[in-house]
């Protein structure tokens, strides 16, 4: 067990030693408080099951890891406990602008 998984919430998991993200095993709603890494954050808005928070800061420009898998660069600094979503995640495989666009149809 990895001091990433020792130190955060049970509702997160760490997929890989090598990733800086962790993923959401159920919906969180905003404004509950969770360990990430032994750090305490209060999340601003609620995120939904499957999507990722930050397990570490992550600069302007670094790979972001899942599964020990490069998924795409990070188009600026995220800090730890921050949801890693296209707002601040460049895909390294399918442009941006096709992921909102295929995330508007689907509502």
């Amino acid at each position: 067990m990895t001091d990433v998984t020792r130190n955060t919430d049970p509702r997160l998991i760490l997929l890989d030693p090598a990733d800086n993200v962790l993923v959401l095993r159920q919906d969180i709603a905003g404004g509950e408080t969770l360990r990430v890494a032994g750090h305490r954050i209060t999340l601003e808005r609620g995120i939904a099951m499957g999507h990722k928070l930050a397990c570490r800061p992550i600069g302007k420009g670094e790979k972001v890891l899942k599964y020990g898998a490069p998924i795409g660069s990070a188009t600026r600094d995220i800090a730890i406990g921050e949801h890693v979503h296209l707002d601040n995640l460049k895909s390294d495989y399918t442009a941006t602008y096709a992921l909102a666009g295929n995330q508007e149809a689907s509502r």
